[in-house]
């Protein structure tokens, strides 16, 4: 078995939320909720927070001794770095990237990426290329040997701030793995559980309301099935459903096409 460090990478600045990961879901930060839905996962193995070593993500590392979680602190801009650091300090095989904006991720979609990863020879297994489940179900998981040379060869901004592109937009040189939704849906240009905006934080936080306190391990289907039932939630952050990081660099990307990313 491969020890696979998982790291939820974390910072209170934020242009368009500052704070978002401190901000209360249900009585306890929003970082804490989602690192409690990562944990939910069987195969995480070493959970990690990743953060900066700027002195406004204090807070974090805080919160972090508080509940025991082990954190690091490392470069703002270069999470390329960040990622292969906390690889080389927590002695990983391989490393999984699960961004701390998606506080409605479901605990089976982290495992059944990792089991794909786990089954297979790959050097990273995402369900984002192609992405078909909600927005905010993002599992990326690469070698340890594959992440290292991204660290080392990556020269392009964008690369080292989305810490995977290098990866991806290699497909000759990496192999590379992609579990879509066994639905056959593809639900990832429609529906946002993502958190960027104000508007997504009301439509989480409307989720967790009504979920948390019946079922604290509340999965994918019941929030499909809330929305469904609850249009008034799921309009809150609609008009935001498909914006993502891609829109800014469909000029240097191989393998993203215009589809993929709307604009604000």
């Amino acid at each position: 078995m491969r020890h696979i460090v998982t790291v939820v990478q974390a910072r209170v600045g934020s242009s368009r939320l500052p704070g978002k990961v401190l901000l209360d879901l249900v009585g306890q930060p929003l970082l804490l909720r989602m690192v409690e839905r990562v944990q939910a996962a069987q195969r995480v193995g070493t959970l990690v927070v990743a953060t900066t070593a700027e002195p406004t993500d204090d807070p974090i590392e805080a919160l972090c001794l508080q509940h025991g979680l082990p954190c690091y602190r490392g470069s703002t801009d270069d999470l390329l770095d960040r990622h292969y650091q906390v690889g080389l300090l927590w002695k990983a095989d391989a490393v999984a990237k699960i961004p701390s904006d998606c506080p409605l991720i479901d605990p089976a979609v982290i495992d059944r990426v990792f089991e794909v990863f786990l089954q297979n020879a790959f050097d990273y297994v995402s369900n984002l290329h192609p992405a078909t489940y909600p927005d905010g179900n993002d599992v990326e998981v690469m070698t340890m040997a594959a992440l290292e040379t991204a660290w080392k060869e990556a020269q392009r901004p964008f690369e080292r701030e989305h810490t995977t592109p290098f990866l991806w937009e290699n497909p000759e040189r990496f192999s590379l793995g992609n579990v879509c939704w066994e639905t056959g849906l593809n639900y990832s240009m429609t529906h946002r559980w993502t958190i960027d905006y104000p508007e997504d934080y009301a439509f989480i936080r409307a989720v967790y309301e009504e979920l948390y306190p019946k079922n604290p391990r509340f999965g994918l289907q019941e929030v499909l099935d809330l929305t469904a039932r609850r249009p008034d939630i799921f309009a809150l952050n609609s008009q935001y459903a498909g914006v993502n990081w891609y829109r800014h660099h469909l000029h240097e990307l191989k393998t993203i096409t215009a589809d993929q990313t709307r604009q604000v």
